[in-house]
C-alpha cells in the first residue's frame, strides 16, 4: 500500500478509535488477521460460552476456524449438522453467552456502529444479553458519519449480502437499495449503537486490512 494512503487510513482509524472510546466502547487496532486472532485468543477466556452473528468478516479473517479450535463452548451457527428447526434455539443462546462476536455494516468516525438486519438475531444480542460483545471490522467499514453509513449499506453491504444469501431482491440486479417490499428483503431492523451505559461491554477491533461487506 502507498505510504501516504496508509497514513491517511491510520489517521481515520485513530479518530474512529478515540470516538468509540468516548462512547464507552473499548477499541483495539490490529495490523492483520493474525494479530486479530492472537488478540481474540487473549480476550476470550477458556471454558466460556461464545456465539457469533452472521458475518463474512469472521470467515475471511479465520475467526470461525479459531473458535472451533479453542477450548470454549462454541454455539456454532455454521455447523453443517444443525437441523433447520434447531437454528432458532441456537440464536437464542447468544443472549446468555459470555461473548458475542460479530461485525458491523459500518463504523463512523464519530463513534457510532450502524447495522441493518433481517430477523434481528445478530443485532438483538448486540444491544442486550451477552456479557461481552466483540465487533470485528476491516478499515473499509469506516465512514465519515451516519449519512455515509446509511449510503454504504444501501450501495454495498445490502446488495452484496443479498447476493451471498441468494435473495431475489432488486438490489441483486441493480447494485443498490430500492426500498423494496420483497419477501426476500434482508433490511428490516435498523440499529445505531451510540454511547454505552455499560462501559467496555462492546469492544471494537479494527483491522488495517479490507474485510467483509
Amino acid at each position: 500500500m502507498d505510504p501516504n494512503v496508509k497514513a491517511v487510513i491510520h489517521i481515520r482509524m485513530e479518530r474512529t478509535r478515540n470516538a468509540l472510546i468516548k462512547n464507552s466502547m473499548e477499541c483495539h487496532i490490529v495490523e492483520n488477521a493474525k494479530e486479530l486472532r492472537d488478540l481474540l485468543s487473549h480476550l476470550i477466556k477458556e471454558g466460556s460460552h461464545v456465539s457469533v452473528g452472521g458475518s463474512q468478516t469472521l470467515f475471511e479473517t479465520g475467526v470461525i476456524d479459531l473458535l472451533r479450535e479453542m477450548d470454549i463452548h462454541f454455539n456454532d451457527r455454521y455447523d453443517p449438522n444443525i437441523k433447520p428447526g434447531e437454528m432458532d434455539d441456537l440464536h437464542r443462546l447468544a443472549f446468555s453467552a459470555d461473548y458475542l462476536l460479530t461485525s458491523s455494516n459500518a463504523v463512523t468516525e464519530d463513534g457510532l456502529l450502524y447495522n441493518v438486519d433481517a430477523r434481528g438475531n445478530r443485532l438483538a444480542p448486540l444491544i442486550f444479553g451477552p456479557k461481552t460483545v466483540i465487533v470485528v471490522v476491516g478499515y473499509n467499514k469506516i465512514v465519515k458519519d451516519l449519512n455515509a453509513a446509511v449510503e454504504r449499506v444501501r450501495t454495498l453491504a445490502a446488495p452484496a449480502n443479498a447476493l451471498r444469501l441468494n435473495k431475489e431482491t432488486p438490489c441483486t440486479n441493480f447494485g443498490h437499495c430500492y426500498d423494496c417490499k420483497s419477501k426476500d428483503s434482508i433490511c428490516s431492523q435498523y440499529v445505531v449503537t451510540s454511547r454505552q451505559q455499560q462501559k467496555d461491554r462492546v469492544k471494537v477491533i479494527i483491522i488495517k486490512e479490507n474485510y467483509g461487506y
